[in-house]
């Protein structure tokens, strides 16, 4: 008697994270769904697998034993299908955070293209990091603080990160030094890994904003909302450059008042980079992230 799949991978994901609800959104799930594959695998068994209590979720005893073996098999699985699927040749299976995407690899996607057009690219974005071991993504670019332990793990350029605002924004509210932005509506994104207070403490040590005018969970968000006049964004110029370029959006002050980061990392497992599709992506966007130069 073997198990369903889809209940073996939900075992497999709680037992692995420790988390209903973790586990739902690595399985794209809903956590009643995963509750409901592990009640069938109980029930089929006979044995419980985890305790649940108000800490959280942990394994029984037979629950250990049974992902030592589970896990392994999973594994096994996974590693025969990822080398199954790249007996096909000249595929690119990559992950992307969804604002990064958007608003910095897709508009440079074309001369990916032409250089390389006997590679077919799968691309995906969503703000749910890739599991390397299910074998379904060559490549994953990250966004957030690079603890990512046992993969490779590559910054892709450094970002500068400083106020955005509409050129009408600025005019009509007369924005020149960095006090006058606490008259104004601000915009907050998120996840950003700078924030308005960090970037206060900076440039503005005496004063902090009291509450932020509207907050999102997307870069393209904030821009659009900048872009808008709806307030200033504090977002990376490399990802607003397309609205910079336009005229949309301009710095509010100059680049003396950004704060520098590394936020988006291309992330893979060592053994990836030998693939030649994955070699030969890596180049191509180490040489679109350099410097602006001559090209």
């Amino acid at each position: 008697m073997i198990p369903p799949l889809s209940a073996l991978q939900a075992f497999e994901a709680v037992a692995r994270r420790r988390s209903f609800s973790l586990a739902a959104h690595e399985l794209h799930l809903t956590p009643s769904a995963i509750s409901h594959q592990l009640a069938k695998l109980e029930s089929l068994l006979g044995v419980r697998l985890f305790e649940r209590s108000s800490r959280g979720v942990d394994l029984t005893p037979a629950g250990h034993s049974y992902l030592q073996r589970v896990g392994n098999a999973l594994g096994a699985i996974s590693t025969a299908t990822e080398d199954l699927r790249h007996g096909v040749q000249d595929t690119l299976y990559l992950h992307c955070s969804p604002s990064f995407a958007s608003l910095w690899l897709m508009p440079r996607i074309p001369r990916f293209a032409q250089r390389h057009p006997a590679i077919s690219l799968v691309l995906s974005a969503s703000h749910v990091h890739s599991d390397f071991q299910l074998g379904l993504v060559d490549l994953d670019i990250r966004y957030g603080l690079p603890t990512w332990p046992h993969l490779e793990v590559e910054p892709i350029f450094s970002e500068k990160v400083m106020p955005l605002a509409s050129p009408e924004f600025i005019r009509r509210h007369a924005l020149h030094t960095p006090r006058d932005l606490l008259q104004v509506p601000l915009i907050q994104s998120m996840i950003n890994v700078a924030q308005w207070p960090e970037w206060f403490a900076r440039f503005e040590p005496e004063h902090r904003p009291e509450r932020m005018a509207l907050k999102f969970d997307r870069a393209m968000m904030s821009l659009d909302a900048a872009v808008q006049s709806l307030g200033v964004a504090l977002e990376s110029a490399s990802l607003g450059q397309a609205h910079i370029a336009s005229g949309r959006l301009q710095p509010v002050f100059g680049d003396e008042m950004s704060l520098e980061v590394q936020g988006h990392f291309l992330v893979y497992p060592a053994r990836h980079a030998a693939r030649p599709e994955v070699k030969m992506f890596l180049e191509w966007i180490r040489e679109e992230a350099r410097p602006a130069g001559p090209r």
